[in-house]
């Protein structure tokens, strides 16, 4: 079976995890929701990834009454699960938990003290398999204005400064990350051109600090979902 990819936008997809898949020879499905696709039944696949996107979890539409429930599918069946920025909170919703405002919102690369924004992994679960071969305090980028309450049921891998719960985990194979290790300097640039919130910001600023952190940023990233496709058994 092969991997599903889900966007919930066409410009949020699978950037850095892409060039891994093809270089691994890796066969996926790419199921875009914002151009009309369904949510494919998670048990025909191997593992399951979904995006980020404008939505928020707490909708009450056709479209994510379905993905959350698809999501909870997933989960319950044991199959290996990454979700990224609203693919987090989705799971975490689908899991019991609730999604919320958070009181500052994280937009681009660095926060109100001007530092670039990292998460830090939680000394007792630095062990966990998403993270070997990765080191402490991982810069990341940030596009989102909510946040999650997690259940009983869910760990807190990672956290963030001005936003707690970063990277999570339910069961032994279903992970969330609040932020995004997946751009590459293509897909930043579609987003610098299309997303509201980023159009509200320097691009020029943007584009330096993706710069500055490029090599580290992207070792991490391909580390990452590296370590993700061996947990999901595809490496």
């Amino acid at each position: 079976m092969s991997l599903l990819l889900v966007k919930n936008i066409t410009r949020e997809g699978p950037g850095i995890l892409e060039s891994i898949l093809k270089d691994k020879d890796i066969t996926y499905h790419i199921a875009d929701l914002d151009a009309g696709d369904s949510f494919p039944d998670p048990e025909k696949y191997s593992a399951v990834i979904v995006f980020g996107g404008p939505d928020s979890a707490n909708d009450s539409t056709e479209k994510m009454t379905y993905e959350l429930a698809m999501i909870k599918k997933a989960v319950d069946a044991d199959i290996p699960y990454l979700g990224i920025c609203l693919g987090m909170q989705t799971l975490v919703k689908a899991c019991g938990g609730s999604v919320y405002a958070n009181p500052v919102k994280e937009i681009g690369f660095r926060g109100e003290d001007g530092e670039i924004y990292s998460v830090d992994i939680e000394e007792e679960h630095f062990t966990d398999p998403i993270f070997r071969n990765m080191e402490n305090q991982l810069k990341i980028f940030h596009l989102h204005g909510e946040t999650v309450e997690l259940p009983d049921s869910m760990q807190l891998l990672a956290t963030g400064k001005y936003c707690r719960n970063q990277i999570v985990k339910k069961g032994n194979s279903s992970y969330g990350i609040q932020g995004h290790f997946e751009l590459t300097r293509e897909m930043f640039n579609i987003w610098l051109a299309n997303d509201p919130e980023l159009m509200e910001l320097d691009r020029n600023t943007l584009l330096q600090d993706f710069d500055k952190i490029a090599e580290e940023y992207e070792r991490t990233g391909y580390t990452l979902f590296s370590n993700f496709l061996w947990i999901a058994g595809l490496l």
